[in-house]
C-alpha cells in the first residue's frame, strides 16, 4: 500500500499539527475519508463510514478551536468505533447479517468516553460476529485483509481497527479485548495495543459479559499514543502530572520479570520465540531480574465452559443465519448453567494466579504463530473451527481470565510479516507496562513497523 504522509503520523502529532494549524481537522478527516474509499475495498476494515456526519463533526472542530481542555484533547482527531459498540447515529451489525441494520440512537459508555476526549468519528470498523473469533472473517461481507500481506488475515476480533491503523487508514482506532482482541490484530499489524487492567476503563458491554473479561481500549502507532488514549479515556490531559503518558518517562525500579515461549496450548513458532528472548536479554541488560517462567499448560476444554456461556448470552433472533461456530458454541452454551460456568472460570483464573508466584511481569509472544491465511478456520463444523483458531489466543486470554493488564508491542517480523511480543502485568499496574516497554524503545530493542509501503 502506498502512504499518505499526513495519516502515516501518530496522532500526538497530529494533534500539534492542528493546534499550529498546520493542517484543519476538515482536511485530515477527509484525507482519511478518500483513503478508506480507495482501500478499503481491498482491505475491509470498514463496515460502513459516515462522510457527511465525520465533515460536519470535523468543521465544528475547526470553528471551536479555543480552549482545547473543554473540548477534549484529541478534539479534531478522526477516529474509527469498532462495530460491536453504539455509536449515535450508526447501524451496529456486530458482525453478524442479523443486525445488518440495527440502529443505535445513543452512545455506549466507552463511545461517550471517546466522544469527550473529541474524536471525529468516521465509521464503524469490522469485527467477527459477536467479537467471537480471533480472524475477521464474517458473512456481512468480504474478510478483512492484513496490509503487510493480503493473503493473510488482520485478525480479530477488532481485525478492521488493526487493519486501518496498520494500513495507514486512521493513526488510531478503537477496538476491544475479551480473550486477545485488540492484542493479536495489533501483534498482526505491527503495532501497539493495551488491555487495560479490568474495571480502569468503561465496559459497556454488560449482561453480555458476565465475568467482566472485556476491556475496551484502541490499536495505535506508537506507545506514547497508547498513553495518551487511556488518560483521555479517563478524562486526564494526557502529558499532566501523574498520568500516563507523563510516566511513560518514568524509568521503572527493577523488576521481577518471567519469560514464557510454551502456551497453554498448542505450540510456538521458534522463530517468533526468538524474539520474546531477545527482549527478555534487552530487559535484563536494562537491569531488570529476568527468569524463564512460570506459566504452565492448560487445555481448551478448561476454557469452552466460559466462553460457550458467554456467546449464549448474546441476544439473536435466530440461529439461522450465523456462523457455524457462533451456531456450536451457543448450542453447547445454552447447557451450561451460570454458576457452572463462573466455578470454572473462578477455577481457571485461581490456576493462572497461582502459577504466576510472586512474578510481576510475563513476558511472552503475543501470538504464537505467523498471521494465518485468509479462510484458514472457514469449517462447517464449528467446534473444528474454535479448536483451531484458539491457538491464536493462547498467551492473550490469561490476562483476561485474570483481569490482568497487558501491552503487545511490535518485536519485528518473519518473513514479512510483523511479530508482537506481550507484557503482562498485575492488576492495577499498566502504568509499570509502558514504563518497560518505553526502556525497551529508548534502547532500540522494539522494532517499529516502518509503514507498509
Amino acid at each position: 500500500l502506498d502512504s499518505d504522509p499526513w495519516l502515516s503520523r501518530p496522532a500526538l502529532e497530529l494533534v500539534v499539527a492542528l493546534e499550529r494549524r498546520e493542517i484543519s481537522a476538515e482536511e485530515l478527516t477527509r484525507r482519511v475519508l478518500e483513503r478508506i474509499d480507495r482501500l478499503n475495498p481491498r482491505l475491509q476494515a470498514f463496515v460502513r463510514t459516515m462522510p457527511r456526519q465525520a465533515l460536519d463533526a470535523a468543521r465544528r472542530a475547526d470553528k471551536n478551536r479555543g480552549d482545547r481542555r473543554s473540548k477534549g484533547f484529541f478534539h479534531g482527531i478522526p477516529m474509527g468505533v469498532k462495530d460491536l459498540n453504539f455509536l449515535r447515529g450508526a447501524f451496529a451489525s456486530m458482525g453478524t447479517p442479523q443486525y445488518r441494520y440495527l440502529p443505535s440512537p445513543i452512545d455506549d459508555s466507552f463511545v461517550k468516553a471517546m466522544r469527550r476526549a473529541g474524536f471525529v468519528f468516521v465509521g464503524k470498523t469490522a469485527t467477527s460476529e459477536l467479537g467471537i473469533m480471533p480472524v475477521t472473517e464474517t458473512l456481512l461481507g468480504p474478510p478483512t485483509r492484513n496490509p503487510w500481506d493480503e493473503s493473510k488475515s488482520a485478525g480479530g476480533s477488532s481485525g478492521g481497527a488493526g487493519a486501518a491503523v496498520a494500513g495507514g487508514l486512521l493513526p488510531m482506532a478503537h477496538a476491544s479485548d475479551g480473550a486477545g482482541s485488540i492484542r493479536i490484530p495489533a501483534a498482526f499489524g505491527g503495532l501497539f495495543g493495551h488491555k487495560a487492567s479490568v474495571d480502569l476503563l468503561p465496559n459497556p458491554y454488560g449482561r453480555n459479559d458476565p465475568f467482566n473479561m472485556t476491556a475496551n481500549g484502541a490499536v495505535t502507532l506508537t506507545l506514547r499514543d497508547t498513553a495518551a488514549f487511556l488518560d483521555a479515556i479517563l478524562g486526564r490531559w494526557p502529558g499532566d502530572p501523574g498520568t500516563f503518558l507523563a510516566s511513560c518517562e518514568e524509568t521503572p525500579a527493577p523488576v521481577r520479570i518471567g519469560f514464557v515461549t510454551v502456551p497453554p496450548i498448542g505450540e510456538t513458532d521458534p522463530r517468533v520465540a526468538a524474539h520474546v528472548l531477545r527482549i527478555a536479554g534487552a530487559l535484563e541488560g536494562l537491569g531488570h531480574h529476568v527468569t524463564e517462567g512460570p506459566v504452565s499448560r492448560g487445555s481448551l476444554e478448561e476454557f469452552l465452559p466460559v466462553y460457550q456461556r458467554i456467546a449464549a448470552k448474546a441476544p439473536l433472533l435466530t440461529e439461522q443465519t450465523i456462523q457455524p461456530v457462533t451456531r456450536w458454541l451457543r448450542g453447547v452454551g445454552r447447557g451450561i448453567s451460570d454458576s457452572s460456568a463462573r466455578a470454572s472460570y473462578d477455577a481457571m483464573s485461581q490456576r493462572i494466579q497461582g502459577a504466576l508466584g510472586d512474578v510481576e511481569v510475563v513476558l511472552m509472544p503475543t501470538v504464537p504463530i505467523l498471521p494465518p491465511r485468509v479462510g484458514a478456520f472457514d469449517h462447517s463444523d464449528g467446534e473444528t473451527a474454535f479448536a483451531q483458531a484458539a491457538v491464536l489466543g493462547a498467551f492473550t486470554s490469561l490476562a483476561n481470565v485474570t483481569g490482568r493488564p497487558a501491552l503487545t508491542v511490535p518485536a519485528g517480523t518473519v518473513d514479512g510479516l510483523p511479530v508482537g511480543v506481550m507484557l503482562m502485568g498485575r492488576r492495577g499496574e499498566d502504568a509499570l507496562l509502558l514504563q518497560l516497554a518505553r526502556q525497551l524503545e529508548a534502547c532500540g530493542a522494539l522494532r517499529h513497523a516502518k509503514g507498509v509501503e
